[in-house]
């Protein structure tokens, strides 16, 4: 970055809704910054799409953030993360831009928390197919063993709000029984997907009390922190004036609506168009 470039809005950007969770977090652990979320909740679910679709729609996300004066972007979504990401970091950014995702600060700090070495994530199918838990876990801790299952209908049973239906427990002990049957070793559980936290007392529930279950938000919001700590001159293009502007491609009062589930309070939204990058 530039010392020409003007101070920004840190830009937080998921498919939909459940980015929601880790911006909670990171908006509690840095107050003083100024954020826009975008949802591009017109086009979710991302993690069934391919992996140019996903690129290409997450660029287009990324821009639209970048025009609204955003110098730093998080994409708070494991899909967007998982299959765009890298794409955009070598290929698409413009002077002065950064573009970071949830993946790695789960990845290099998993051997705090595992004990016998096998850990399990579970995600939607799209991270799943990426591999990319497994490869950024054996990348930093080559000694740890990954276990991967994917749970397609978590993210749409969060969306519309069945939390508390029967099925939606059952469906839940299911994957969980079918993921820690992998391995009699699995001692932590990553919930690789920003939904998942919502559904984390159900998870609880069917996960043996001796097995960790972990959440992303607090782990990206604490890396979040030392990255602007490590890099002043992204520090100092993020400005500082407490506000926050929340945005989606979808209806803005359903938006609103939901995302108080997600947030853990009422939110104001506006309708955003998002076009494709030229070139």
């Amino acid at each position: 970055m530039t010392q020409s470039t003007a101070a920004g809005p840190i830009g937080i950007f998921d498919s939909g809704f459940g980015g929601l969770t880790v911006f909670r977090e990171i908006k509690d652990a840095l107050p003083r910054y100024d954020y826009i979320y975008l949802g591009d909740n017109a086009r979710v679910p991302y993690g069934t799409r391919s992996f140019e679709t996903v690129y290409e729609f997450t660029k287009e996300c990324v821009f639209k953030l970048f025009e609204l004066g955003c110098n730093l972007v998080i994409l708070a979504c494991n899909t967007a993360s998982a299959k765009a990401l890298r794409s955009i970091q070598q290929n698409d950014l413009p002077p002065g831009k950064k573009v970071l995702g949830v993946i790695r600060p789960t990845t290099e700090s998993i051997d705090q928390f595992t004990r016998s070495n096998a850990v399990g994530v579970l995600a939607t199918q799209g991270t799943v197919l990426s591999e990319s838990y497994k490869i950024e876990i054996n990348k930093f801790h080559p000694q740890i063993k990954v276990y991967q299952h994917a749970c397609p209908l978590w993210v749409p049973l969060v969306e519309n709000n069945e939390i508390d239906n029967p099925a939606t427990a059952y469906l839940v002990k299911q994957d969980i029984e079918e993921m820690l049957r992998q391995s009699k070793h699995i001692d932590t559980l990553i919930l690789a997907c920003t939904h998942y936290p919502l559904l984390l007392p159900i998870i609880k529930r069917y996960v043996p009390e001796q097995v960790l279950v972990l959440s992303q938000g607090q782990l990206i919001a604490k890396s979040l922190a030392d990255y602007l700590i490590r890099h002043p001159e992204v520090e100092t293009a993020c400005s500082k004036g407490a506000k926050t502007a929340f945005y989606t491609t979808d209806d803005a009062e359903n938006f609103e609506e939901k995302a108080k589930i997600f947030f853990k309070e009422a939110v104001v939204a506006s309708h955003i168009r998002v076009q494709p990058c030229n070139g």
